[in-house]
């Protein structure tokens, strides 16, 4: 192999090349995360007959120039293009691939680049669509945690401290509760002047609905438990490229090194082999046309074909306590702890299922459809589902929230999607369903005034009602034990 580093549009490069005269394929990865941490991954695709070629995007690390998160990736993405085909090692077909943020820089090359300068296939990993879907939820409610984590640890900086809101919070713990929140980053020490701009970006769904002219194959990847499947899955459904892949594990935001509890040996994947195998494929052409991959199923160790999803069961959950409640920002419901208080006023409707007779496969999306009052103008309605095994561990399994507007004290029917499910639960298993008005601090905590939760500086409390008669959870459960795939063959197919 040779390695050498280069300056390409001024931007930091390191190439590593094969052995051998060439010319070869190339992979291209652009990261505003150190492209030094790339370079083991850059060497295994230089192994397998790859030019790696990895970049610091403008302003991070080595890269001059100033950082602007989302906004000159295409344009960068677009000028590395052209001078790797312009190599003499080059042989003119290109992979951009990119996990997160590096995700956005591939799939914007192939979406929004000129055609002269777009890829002939895209690897995209816990895809990062866009400042608009990292920022809030579909339904408009802000990603308070994920965001400030990622902002301190990498916004207005040229390196990175992946630690620094740990730290911060380690010293000042009521950090997060800062209003208002636009004003977070003084609170923090640091200088963020792309704080405030994140949160004006009202741009949701830009790149899906130009992943339907896609005209090169995708692999999509992603975790059941990362925060970013939904995106991955409309990205695999909405690409309009001669094939599109999709592989999703029980996995976190870190994929195969971060396994969830439901994980089995079965879903212990060599993504990075899977990955040089297609990619050879679809510079080839050999893949089949059309939508193929494989889910794991949690919990049952096995995978299931990526489009499989079970027929709506509706379950009635029994209330335990809480028909009526409060839903209070100094006492919110935390999303990072599952548990429920015995003390003092109650702070959200808890309802449980039986036991289940049989073993049930729950694959596709969950919802809970609810008959509710709020007693101020706005409200948040978090839905969390927990299942309680028959060892009696909780175990988290989906998580929705809502916001509506409309006149305090009228009674509303509505719906709370808490996203996509694929696991077995065990016979004997009961579901705890908590209805609150906060989930917190993985959410921002509405004001209840109507006012936006970034500039409000004042929170009220909100008096809320369930009608339990009116509480249905929807659940897909597969008909029949399903039949297993093997993942690599669903995805090279």
């Amino acid at each position: 192999m040779t390695a050498f580093g280069a300056v390409v549009e001024e931007l930091a490069t390191d190439v590593i090349l094969p052995a051998g005269d060439g010319p070869f394929p190339a992979v291209l990865v652009r990261t505003p995360y150190d492209r030094t941490r790339h370079r083991a991954e850059a060497r295994g695709w230089a192994r397998r007959g790859f030019a790696a070629v990895v970049q610091d995007v403008r302003g991070r690390f080595a890269s001059p120039g100033e950082w602007r998160p989302y906004a000159d990736e295409a344009a960068d993405g677009a000028a590395a293009v052209r001078w790797i085909r312009r190599q003499p090692w080059s042989d003119g077909r290109l992979v951009a691939v990119g996990a997160s943020y590096a995700a956005h820089c591939a799939l914007v090359l192939a979406l929004d680049a000129p055609e002269d300068a777009r890829p002939d296939a895209v690897l995209a990993a816990v895809p990062a669509l866009g400042p608009a879907e990292t920022a809030r939820e579909a339904s408009g409610v802000e990603r308070l945690l994920s965001r400030a984590g990622w902002w301190a640890a990498h916004g207005d900086r040229p390196d990175s401290d992946e630690s620094a809101l740990d730290k911060a919070l380690a010293t000042d713990p009521g950090l997060l509760t800062h209003l208002p929140l636009t004003s977070l980053p003084e609170r923090l020490g640091r200088g963020l002047p792309s704080w405030a701009g994140l949160w004006r970006r009202r741009d949701r769904g830009r790149l899906i609905a130009r992943a339907a002219h896609a005209a090169v194959p995708l692999l999509a990847v992603g975790g059941h438990h990362d925060h970013f499947t939904e995106d991955t899955v409309a990205l695999w459904h909405a690409w309009g490229g001669p094939s599109a892949r999709m592989l999703l594990g029980p996995w976190d935001h870190g994929l195969g090194s971060t396994p969830g509890p439901d994980a089995g040996p079965a879903h212990r994947v060599n993504l990075g082999e899977l990955y040089v195998r297609w990619a050879r494929r679809a510079l080839t052409g050999e893949l089949v046309p059309g939508r193929h991959g494989a889910q794991a199923l949690g919990g049952a160790d096995l995978w299931l074909p990526a489009g499989t999803n079970g027929e709506p069961r509706t379950q009635r959950p029994r209330l335990l306590h809480g028909a009526a409640f409060t839903a209070d920002p100094d006492r919110p419901v935390r999303s990072d702890d599952l548990t429920v208080p015995t003390d003092g006023p109650p702070d959200r409707c808890l309802l449980a299922t039986p036991p289940l007779p049989r073993p049930h496969d729950v694959v596709g999306h969950v919802s809970v459809h609810l008959r509710a009052t709020a007693h101020t103008p706005s409200a948040d309605w978090a839905a969390r589902l927990v299942a309680l095994t028959p060892q009696g561990v909780g175990e988290r399994l989906a998580v929705g929230i809502v916001r509506r507007d409309e006149p305090a004290g009228r009674e509303g029917a509505f719906t709370v999607d808490l996203g996509r499910l694929a696991r077995r639960l065990p016979v004997g298993t009961r579901l705890r369903l908590e209805i609150a008005g906060h989930h917190f601090p993985a959410h921002a905590r509405n004001p209840h005034t109507g006012e936006d939760p970034l500039t409000a500086g004042r929170l009220h409390a909100s008096r809320r009602e369930i009608d339990p008669a009116g509480v249905a959870l929807s659940l897909p459960v597969l008909p029949s034990r399903p039949t297993p795939v093997d993942p690599a063959q669903e995805i090279l197919r």
